[in-house]
């Protein structure tokens, strides 16, 4: 039996003793994230689900006791919740990437730049500014604090079209729903649909920080194998392609 046993654990494919971690993340991140995904499963034969939605939402789902294995957030607001709930490890929490922000457009030349002067309103023509939740999801957050940093939010919260995350923003102006929306760089680099109309200067909104973590609850072996690989070469060559910046090194 003992030599029976033996010949299974070196002869049976490795694919029969893969792991599997679960990982909740913000929706900017769906498109790097899968790709980034799929090449650690072919490198270790680990599989990998993926949950993506507003940080908000995630935080809330996680907190309910939702089953997840590392959780990566749009701004370090909702990891603080849940650090501060007990719902996270604290010693593997790590600041894994940086973003910007930007104007996107539907059929609208690019601005030379965002300022007081800029007739946000006149741009919109009636139609409305599509963000996200504006007092949850870290997207609407930093649009709205960029926009009353310029002086700019007072005359178009009337017509700004909330949305739950990043990405149902960008796709009601990629379907030309919404003339113009809020979005990450990232984002607007993904869709084709939209362009990019102006950049939102770096001063007017807090830093865009991902910070992710182990959850506290995770029982899989394999989550910190990928904490550790997100943070390696080959998926930061994936998240410079897509547009993010990295964490400055300590």
């Amino acid at each position: 039996m003992r030599l029976i046993l033996a010949f299974l654990l070196c002869f049976l494919p490795s694919a029969l003793w893969a792991g599997s971690v679960t990982v909740f993340a913000a929706a900017s991140l769906k498109t790097v994230l899968e790709q980034v995904a799929q090449d650690w499963q072919a490198h270790t034969g680990h599989s990998v689900t993926l949950s993506f939605a507003g940080s908000s939402a995630l935080a809330r789902q996680i907190a309910a006791g939702a089953p997840a294995d590392i959780y990566i957030s749009a701004n370090p607001g909702w990891m603080d919740h849940l650090a501060a709930n007990g719902l996270i490890r604290n010693d593997s929490r790590i600041d894994l990437l940086g973003n910007r922000l930007v104007l996107i457009g539907h059929d609208i030349a690019p601005l030379p730049g965002l300022s007081a002067a800029t007739d946000l309103r006149g741009l919109l023509s009636g139609g409305p500014l599509a963000m996200a939740l504006v007092q949850a999801v870290p997207a609407g957050i930093y649009g709205k604090s960029a926009l009353a940093s310029l002086g700019l939010w007072a005359g178009i919260e009337g017509q700004v079209a909330q949305t739950d995350n990043v990405r149902a923003a960008l796709a009601l102006v990629a379907l030309g729903e919404a003339p113009l929306g809020i979005t990450y760089l990232t984002d607007a680099l993904a869709d084709p649909r939209v362009q990019i109309v102006a950049s939102f200067p770096a001063h007017s909104h807090p830093p865009i920080i991902y910070p992710a973590a182990l959850t506290a609850d995770s029982t899989a072996p394999e989550a910190q194998a990928l904490l550790d690989y997100l943070q390696g070469p080959a998926a930061q060559a994936r998240f410079r392609q897509a547009g993010f910046t990295l964490p400055d090194a300590p």
